[in-house]
């Protein structure tokens, strides 16, 4: 059985004015985001800037989410490093912490191998019991898992069921459907293609635009499962523009931005990331309004 199906939230970590982690805040985006119909949550990822957090403190943020979520949806936390004893270590403290899956992004910078690729995520997973969603964003990391080595993974180590198919490839992704026999769990990574993975037998997303617009994000996916392709195109489309803003400077800047511009008081980034520029702002603001959430 799947981890989950439908959207899961890429949620942003809150911060205080001193950049420290603000946790009752978080609570209360926890709280928003089952409110608004997602289906996961996903802690200390990308959006969550899980890379400039210490160990402790990433630990700490993962064993709050799932305390404030209480099991209601599951919570999957990122766990990856480009360190394979690092990311051991993480997902070993996350499943005792009591996550439902762990999602372990491509180890960047050292650009490893394709076999490289096959041992790191040997060891992770065999340190654990929980599932594991392979991250696959070679934009980010310069590392790009290949559908073969995802079939491989997938087919040879037992709690390897997913990926978070991020390289905005649909070839590469269709690949890595028909290499595993459209057996693993893919979610889109990219919130403008949606649809089309859905399309080839992902279950879902995991998202950045659910942070301003949770039900439409779930809904998009919903309808698609219920056989309402025009409902989910509709919100696909209705999305295109503001996802394409959210994504105008390196995220998570802009969702940050766009939620503190909705009054959710999430706080500043932390260096090296940055405020978003004046006139990514506008664009920005230009795009919630009309989308309708400012």
């Amino acid at each position: 059985m799947a981890i989950f199906k439908g959207a899961g939230v890429a949620i942003v970590t809150p911060m205080k004015e001193n950049l420290e982690v603000n946790y009752d805040k978080l609570e209360e985006l926890v709280e928003d985001q089952i409110k608004g119909g997602t289906d996961a949550i996903i802690i200390t990822g990308t959006t969550g800037e899980s890379s400039t957090m210490t160990e402790e403190e990433h630990l700490d943020v993962i064993r709050a989410c799932v305390n404030y979520t209480k099991h209601r949806i599951p919570v999957i936390a990122g766990t990856g490093s480009n360190c394979t004893k690092t990311a051991v270590y993480l997902s070993q403290e996350a499943e005792k912490a009591g996550a439902d899956g762990l999602l372990v992004v491509t180890p960047y910078y050292n650009k490893a191998t394709q076999q490289g690729l096959i041992n790191h995520y040997t060891q992770i997973a065999q340190s654990v019991k929980a599932p594991i969603i392979l991250y696959n964003v070679p934009g980010r990391t310069g590392c790009n898992l290949l559908p073969e080595t995802v079939a491989y993974l997938h087919k040879n180590v037992e709690n390897i069921v997913g990926l978070k198919e991020a390289t905005g490839n649909i070839t590469q992704a269709s690949k890595t459907m028909d290499l595993t026999d459209g057996k693993i769990d893919m979610y889109s990574g990219e919130d403008a293609v949606i649809l089309p993975l859905l399309a080839i037998g992902a279950l879902g997303v995991i998202s950045v635009w659910s942070n301003v617009a949770p039900f439409d994000v779930h809904n998009l996916c919903q309808s698609f499962f219920e056989g309402d392709l025009e409902t989910s195109r509709k919100l696909q489309r209705k999305g295109l523009a503001l996802i394409d803003a959210l994504f105008s400077e390196v995220s998570p800047i802009p969702v940050k931005k766009a939620m503190n511009l909705m009054g959710k008081d999430v706080g500043s980034l932390r260096a090296p990331l940055c405020e978003m520029t004046e006139k990514g702002t506008e664009k920005l603001a230009e795009a919630m309004k009309a989308y309708g959430i400012l």
